[in-house]
């Protein structure tokens, strides 16, 4: 019995990457590494965009890497439906409206974080995207292992 080891990313691979975010501006937006827990993907499961599978593709196990994408193939445009108001009374002493606080709401088939980004009165406004969306982002990875 012959036992094959992936040397390279296939369209098909599990992989175990250690993925650390910068925005622009070179700030760092986050790591795998701050907790030291590398990431699994599986490659051609549609969590990724096709773009980013498309960088990973034939690298080798040890590999690093460093690429920049677009918004649209980063975590996605801007989204204006995922803007939501809700009223300030909803909100209480121990999760209150202000502004910066990441609240996760609890929704059928599973919970939904979202950024308050402006209080106005009696309306707090709630946004549902990734708080990375419409930005271009520069991603490093680690190929830790290929499983």
């Amino acid at each position: 019995m012959t036992v094959s080891t992936q040397a390279q990313i296939q369209s098909d691979s599990s992989i175990l990457v250690h993925i650390t975010m910068k925005l622009s501006d070179g700030s760092a937006a986050d790591s795998t590494k701050v907790n030291n827990k590398p990431a699994k993907i599986i490659m051609g499961d549609n969590s990724i965009s096709p773009a980013f599978e498309a960088q990973l593709i034939g690298m080798n196990k040890g590999d690093s890497k460093e690429f920049t994408l677009e918004a649209k193939d980063a975590f996605g445009e801007s989204n204006p439906d995922n803007i939501h108001y809700m009223g300030i009374d909803k909100f209480t002493a121990e999760v209150p409206a202000k502004v910066g606080n990441i609240i996760t709401f609890s929704q059928p088939g599973g919970d939904l974080p979202g950024m308050i980004k402006e209080i106005n009165g009696d309306s707090v406004t709630i946004d549902f995207n990734h708080p990375l969306a419409g930005q271009t982002v520069t991603f490093v990875i680690d190929l830790v292992d290929i499983l």
